[in-house]
């Protein structure tokens, strides 16, 4: 099961496993970060649009606890659901993705 982690959850939901290195996965393309994108703050930021991310799996490693960000929450689902089948064990979706981001957790981040 993919864990749903509102935006102002999420360094809660890293720190669930301090082991683990916390990877923010944004899958949106990079027009989207360009108009909008988070400072990662104990956090890696990982950007890999969904379409690449079969290709680029392999800079994803075991071991990571990986939060995956989208516009919405729709893309980066799939995308978590994605690497589940990989064999990824420590998913979560950022529920709402960056626009739930920029209302309720960092009004800075613009919408769009």
């Amino acid at each position: 099961m993919i864990d749903q982690v509102r935006p102002a959850d999420l360094a809660a939901w890293f720190a669930q496993n301090p082991e683990a290195a916390p990877v923010l996965l944004d899958v949106r393309e990079p027009w989207e970060l360009q108009t909008a994108s988070v400072a990662p703050q104990g956090f890696t930021l990982v950007a890999i649009p969904m379409n690449e991310i079969p290709a680029r799996l392999s800079e994803l490693e075991e071991g990571q606890r990986i939060a995956c960000l989208c516009h919405h929450g729709a893309r980066s689902q799939r995308v978590a659901a994605f690497l589940s089948q990989n064999g990824f064990a420590e998913l979560a979706n950022v529920a709402g993705g960056i626009d739930a981001w920029s209302a309720q957790h960092d009004p800075s981040v613009p919408r769009y």
